[in-house]
């Protein structure tokens, strides 16, 4: 009779479904011993138990709402890159429903096509008449008041549109009464709201501001360091820890870019180098027109000079789909594709500055025309960014922790083991109370180690909390099976322990339900310790919590607790 009872446990499924998950979570553990290192596992540990080092950097940037005088900032630009004095002759602008703004102007200097697609303006075409050169643009507001800061500035202005106008972000340090000095000097000015509070503030948008964790985090992942987590504080701060890490090399982590370059296919799979990252100007946000999703860049004059030359070398300007342009980060290909047409037939005579990678027109490809957009930057951020504050934790400190940690987690369980003990006085309860607890704590250590997540102070906390509301879960479930001290009928049994478990997952949906706005809302701490706590209870209600409801009725039965 006694080999019978295993063979009956095991026959159920919920017991293998148990068994396999922890076999599965001491496979992603992996304890080992070793005369040099003792004893270890795969686990990663955070800042606070691991030791290292942290550094909090801000986001340096201006957000503002501005209108300009169109002639005067497109003879500013124009001027710019000419270094002669540029007359506006006309400015026409735009037609009803449309945008676009037709400007017209002269200079005696010697204007190419070429050093007018450098503006990266819509359009525009030049012609010599006698000692004049006749200039024509084709652009709109928004374009002209982006170019002209960012030329001043020396930093990527992007244009979002708003309710009621245009937004412009300048990403880098800008005080106001400088960008209300470089409007003036074209006619223009910061706009006003209705109080008639000037349209500036200094930050970053909220996009920004992800789009700099993400590049980080894509940074961090190519070096290999998958397991240092990027967060944001408020829309201006960025927290990175860096454990196991002293501080010099994290600083130095940080600050380098990525590889990337791009290569044309010669012939077959062969390829050729064409530029380096330093030789992308400007990263533009994705966009969609024509039915597909784009992600705009600009090139530096070498840049697109190379660009040209390969091109024209390869054939690619003939056949381009036999000579594809690949995108490459840190020696991983990213993107690919021919030259467009028109981009086949535009730089046999002239280079190009702005291009634009198309990647598709369904959601997946908008997705991936982000996830270029950030692979483009090749680990440079699209803001300039301030270092405010930095630490180091020592990692003996770090050690001392993790031992205290692991004493805590223990003296937790011993002071329940009495408590259940005090309460029932059977060791054949107690066993298997404190074994299922024990191995929920270790089903929940093995997602960690699957996953990658880092383990901290917070989320030890939320593995003891997990441990309490496990041993109350428990006792629900052992005193609905103890009816009037026995184990009763099997019908009545199957009665109780359903009602135990109504009871049990009322609890836990309201334990996870209360979690949640700190997992979404939270960071750092409260949300390290939120997503323990909802883990562990999903892996006590759903594997162990009901194969103890099955081992306890067996227990109890082979030791005689039955009427």
């Amino acid at each position: 009779m006694s080999e019978e009872k295993p063979k009956g446990l095991l026959s159920d499924w919920r017991v293998r479904i148990f068994i396999i998950a922890i076999l599965l979570s001491l496979v992603a553990i992996q304890p080992w011993y070793s005369a040099d290192e003792g004893f270890d596992t795969n686990l990663d540990y955070g800042l606070d138990l691991e030791g290292g080092s942290w550094l909090q950097v801000s986001l340096q940037g201006a957000v503002i709402q501005a209108n300009v005088d169109s002639g005067m900032t497109a003879s500013a630009l124009v001027e710019n890159i000419v270094g002669s004095p540029v007359e506006v002759v006309n400015v026409i602008p735009p037609s009803e429903g449309q945008s676009t703004i037709t400007i017209s102007l002269k200079t005696q200097a010697s204007v190419t096509q070429s050093q007018l697609n450098q503006l990266g303006l819509s359009d525009s075409s030049v012609s010599r008449e006698g000692n004049l050169s006749e200039i024509t643009l084709y652009t709109t507001e928004q374009q002209l008041i982006a170019t002209y800061l960012s030329e001043e500035l020396n930093a990527e202005v992007i244009p979002y549109a708003v309710p009621g106008g245009v937004e412009y972000e300048i990403r880098t340090k800008a005080e106001q009464e400088t960008v209300e000095n470089l409007l003036a000097d074209v006619g223009g000015s910061l706009l006003t709201d209705e109080n008639g509070d000037k349209l500036y503030r200094k930050g970053v948008r909220t996009e920004t501001r992800d789009l700099t964790k993400e590049i980080l985090s894509e940074k961090l992942n190519a070096l290999g360091l998958k397991d240092i987590p990027v967060r944001t504080v408020g829309d201006e701060y960025i927290l990175m820890d860096f454990a196991g890490i002293d501080l010099t090399t994290a600083k130095e982590i940080a600050q380098k870019p990525g590889k990337f370059e791009i290569r044309i296919q010669t012939e077959g799979n062969n390829t050729k180098h064409v530029l380096y990252g330093d030789d992308i100007s400007s990263v533009g946000v994705p966009s969609r027109h024509d039915g597909q999703w784009y992600t705009p860049f600009k090139l530096t004059l070498d840049g697109a000079n190379a660009l040209q030359e390969a091109a024209i070398e390869t054939g690619a300007v003939n056949d381009p789909n036999s000579h594809w342009l690949y995108m490459y980060l840190d020696d991983k290909e990213v993107y690919g594709a021919p030259l467009s047409p028109s981009a086949a037939s535009r730089i046999r005579t002239n280079p190009i500055y702005s291009w634009e990678a198309s990647t598709g027109a369904d959601n997946e490809s908008k997705a991936q025309a982000e996830q270029l957009q950030i692979h483009l930057r090749a680990g440079a951020l699209p803001v300039n960014v301030e270092l405010v504050g930095s630490g180091q934790v020592d990692a003996s400190l770090g050690d001392q922790f993790k031992k205290q940690a692991v004493l805590a987690g223990l003296l937790s369980m011993l002071a329940v083991a009495g408590v259940v003990y005090r309460r029932y006085g059977k060791k054949q309860i107690l066993v298997p109370m404190v074994a299922t607890s024990v191995s929920e704590v270790l089903m929940i250590l093995g997602f960690a180690a699957a996953v990658g997540w880092q383990l901290d102070l917070p989320s030890i906390a939320g593995i003891i909390a997990v441990i309490g509301t496990g041993i109350d879960h428990l006792v629900i479930i052992t005193d609905e099976v103890l009816y009037e001290g026995k184990l009763p009928p099997t019908k009545v049994y199957l009665s109780r322990i359903a009602r135990a478990f109504s009871i049990i997952f009322a609890a836990a949906a309201t334990t996870i339900i209360a979690m949640s706005p700190l997992v979404v809302m939270g960071f750092g701490a409260l949300k390290g310790f939120a997503i323990t706590t909802i883990v562990g209870v999903l892996i006590g209600v759903l594997i162990a919590r009901p194969v103890y409801g099955k081992v306890i009725k067996e227990v109890l039965q082979e030791k005689g607790e039955k009427q």
